[in-house]
């Protein structure tokens, strides 16, 4: 671990440690040399640069969420530490809703939700990152769903005009990472598997998938076996028929005492054209950030996690149509 705090013997344990180190210990502080002074952090519902903006941005959810917890399940990562390594880390957290904050008052109700953060780490610090969680399963364990919540912080937020714009294409800046990741069996067949579901060939699930496989999906949605897993994909790919479908990083990693697995971070932009989970079409431009894990067995895949965030889709959807 050339370049790092020999106190972490690997690059997931850095990750798992820092992150321990910030959330759980409250050493938020920390973040001004463990984040470069212009990190782009990239979500779907924005885009902030640098560490002062993420370290506001942590205060405020530990504000909201005292409690929170962040159990690292997974980091699958590629590079080095002399060129910078890339991690695309699956958090299960857990937290109660002690505070206020954008969530309204506190209802005392505890969450359970993944998030999962692709860093780019070089000399003990990041320097770029891309985040997606699982906003849509927050505000449904608060009570709400994705649709109306989207409208309340349009209208929390001061109308159209005014609000915080999901994050696109268009407002992206180039950060100092510009790999694409690694290239292995695991990443290029679950690459393979995630293009042609898009394309519109879901018999790949019956191909590829476990048949005890499990998904587990926005809005804290649990699919078990072929026709679940299938039904959440055309659902969602149905919403948007013609946009594109785009792979930015993709890594496979088989690692000892673990499954082969893979990562890979990806787009959807085009329009709202069709009907399926987000309803009838509307017509708006879309952006979509989704980040998925997958591990395989002796039967395929067995656990797929996707993330992508509802919450933003429909705000997109409701700025289009002038609802607020």
């Amino acid at each position: 671990m050339q370049g790092f705090n020999p106190k972490f013997k690997d690059f997931p344990d850095y990750i798992l440690g820092i992150t321990h180190e910030i959330w759980e210990e409250k050493q938020v502080e920390t973040l001004y040399h463990y984040y470069s002074d212009d990190i782009p952090v990239r979500s779907p519902s924005s885009l902030v640069i640098g560490n002062k903006a993420v370290i506001d941005a942590t205060h405020a959810t530990l504000s909201e969420f005292p409690d929170r917890q962040l159990l690292g399940e997974d980091v699958i990562w590629s590079g080095s530490p002399e060129q910078g390594m890339l991690s695309s880390h699956r958090i299960f957290s857990t937290a109660t809703h002690l505070g206020a904050g954008s969530f309204g008052k506190p209802t005392g109700k505890k969450l359970r939700y993944r998030v999962i953060a692709d860093c780019h780490a070089i000399a003990n610090q990041i320097n770029d990152e891309w985040l997606v969680r699982d906003f849509g399963g927050i505000v449904h364990q608060l009570g709400y769903d994705s649709e109306e919540f989207a409208l309340h912080q349009i209208r929390d937020e001061g109308g159209i005009a005014s609000c915080n714009k999901p994050f696109n294409a268009d407002m992206d800046i180039k950060g100092p990472y510009l790999g694409t990741g690694n290239d292995t069996e695991w990443g290029t067949l679950f690459a393979e598997i995630l293009t042609s579901i898009m394309d519109g060939k879901s018999d790949i699930i019956h191909r590829h998938y476990d048949r005890a496989g499990t998904g587990f999906y926005p809005e804290d949605t649990l699919a078990v076996s072929f026709s679940e897993i299938e039904a959440f994909w055309i659902s969602f790919r149905n919403s948007f028929p013609s946009a594109r479908f785009t792979i930015h990083h993709k890594i496979g990693r088989q690692d000892a005492f673990l499954p082969p697995r893979a990562a890979i971070r990806w787009s959807i932009s085009g329009t709202h054209d069709g009907t399926g989970r987000f309803g009838n079409p509307t017509g708006a431009d879309v952006y979509i950030m989704g980040i998925s894990h997958a591990e395989f067995g002796p039967w395929g895949l067995r656990r797929e996690y996707t993330l992508f965030d509802d919450v933003a889709i429909w705000k997109q959807i409701h700025i289009h149509m002038g609802r607020e």
